[in-house]
């Protein structure tokens, strides 16, 4: 019996089958993965952007609440030149504002 003859391979008609194959397979996988993809990607979108927006609404409950703190301390401030005010009108006028006790 005869082995079997081993024919040669034929390098230059592979590459140019698996080059044909990939010109028609690269852009099926790209529309696939576009479609597979794009639900996932959109969802970390929203998770970084909700991040985002949350980091940002504790930034300006912060910064408001700096406000609320300096305008009480505004407050008390003027309150106090008021009555500081008063009390100088009343030296200058030579008469206390509260009833004497001489009766």
């Amino acid at each position: 019996m005869q082995a079997p003859a081993i024919l040669p391979i034929d390098l230059t008609a592979i590459v140019a089958i698996v080059m044909g194959m990939l010109v028609v397979l690269i852009p099926i996988a790209g529309v696939t993965a576009r479609f597979a993809l794009k639900p996932l990607v959109e969802s970390f979108s929203k998770l970084f952007q909700s991040q985002t927006v949350e980091e940002t609404l504790a930034l300006t409950e912060r910064r408001v609440a700096l406000l609320e703190s300096q305008l009480e301390s505004m407050h008390e401030t003027l309150d106090r030149i008021a009555e500081g005010r008063d009390f100088d009108r009343q030296l200058a006028s030579g008469r206390p504002d509260s009833p004497s006790e001489e009766t």
